[in-house]
């Protein structure tokens, strides 16, 4: 049986995974990313955390093919190399692949991470059959993920879909990227946090649900489903922004769905979901908004897993994955 690792690098937390290219989850693991800024440590980590995956779940490391690792971009796909990423600080110019493969001992590929998610969601998720779809990331950071004509588009650098530091206010927030009033400075889930710490009542509920602790998107969610005002005016504002943003894509990219990840998918259709599509259909050309669906995540919890592997089958030789 051929094996291949995932790896999924967020902001927040990493993902391992074992599976097989059709797709089969044999173990699965996370944990907080570290933020010391050494990315040849973290890798180290990652790679002694996937050899104890493997033993730990009898899945024999020689039959390991390939690694996949999906993490924020800008990425230099040719050369390996991670940029300059706004939520990886200290990773600047890592030779990520090369570090990889010596450690594992198997070919490694690298993909931004929303890249990798709509793959993942194409081949396994909610836009299974699809050939014009998006996948928009939003948790740490916003990315989007371009899947058009049945092909990934990545842009110079990977850079195409780097849709969260498209600037919406130009003398707005300090976003991560150096730049002010960028869509993630607005309402990622980072940002999103700051903001809270800033101005979230101490009588709400958002307070109380952090329980004296930084509040975040998740105390939000669960305040605004009980009816508290002032979560509810703030995920007004955060299903402004993203209507916003979809009726922006939709025009330039004519996508058939639009996916949803973390936050969006984690809200629901009530809160986040149905008014986002009223707000999306309400402003965009009729032609487009007949024919675009937006759903939420339909790898759920595992898309990283899914993420990961989809990454992996680009390391295999051509055909090996099929």
């Amino acid at each position: 049986m051929q094996v291949l690792l995932g790896m999924d690098v967020g902001g927040t937390k990493t993902a391992l995974c074992l599976g097989t290219p059709q797709g089969e989850l044999l173990a699965r693991e996370r944990f907080a990313t570290p933020r010391d800024g050494n990315a040849r440590r973290a890798l180290e980590t990652m790679s002694q955390r996937a050899r104890h995956l493997a033993e730990a779940n009898g899945v024999d490391w020689a039959s390991v093919r390939a690694a996949g690792l999906s993490l924020p971009g800008p990425i230099d796909i040719e050369r390996g190399v991670l940029l300059d990423p706004p939520n990886l600080p200290g990773w600047q110019g890592a030779p990520l692949r090369s570090e990889l493969e010596g450690l594992l001992g198997v070919p490694v590929a690298l993909e931004n991470d929303a890249n990798a998610a709509v793959l993942a969601e194409w081949r396994f998720g909610a836009g299974q059959g699809a050939r014009n779809l998006i996948y928009l990331t939003m948790s740490t950071g916003i990315g989007a993920g371009l899947l058009l004509d049945g092909r990934l588009l990545r842009g110079l650098h990977g850079g195409a879909g780097e849709w969260g530091h498209q600037p919406i206010e130009w003398n707005g927030e300090r976003c991560a990227c150096g730049q002010r009033g960028c869509l993630e400075a607005a309402i990622g889930g980072a940002a999103w946090a700051r903001r809270l710490a800033a101005i979230t009542p101490t009588n709400s509920l958002v307070a109380k649900l952090a329980g004296g602790g930084s509040a975040g998107p998740e105390h939000v969610v669960e305040a605004a489903r009980a009816g508290d005002a002032f979560a509810c005016a703030e995920f007004a504002r955060f299903n402004h922004y993203l209507a916003w943003s979809i009726v922006q894509l939709a025009c330039m990219l004519a996508p058939e769905i639009v996916v949803l990840g973390t936050i969006p998918s984690a809200a629901g259709a009530a809160l986040c979901l149905d008014p986002v599509r009223e707000q999306v259909r309400a402003r965009l050309w009729s032609p487009l908004a007949d024919r675009l669906r937006i759903e939420p995540s339909g790898c759920g919890a595992t898309l990283p897993d899914y993420a990961g592997l989809c990454v992996a089958r680009a390391a295999l030789p051509e055909g090996a994955g099929d």
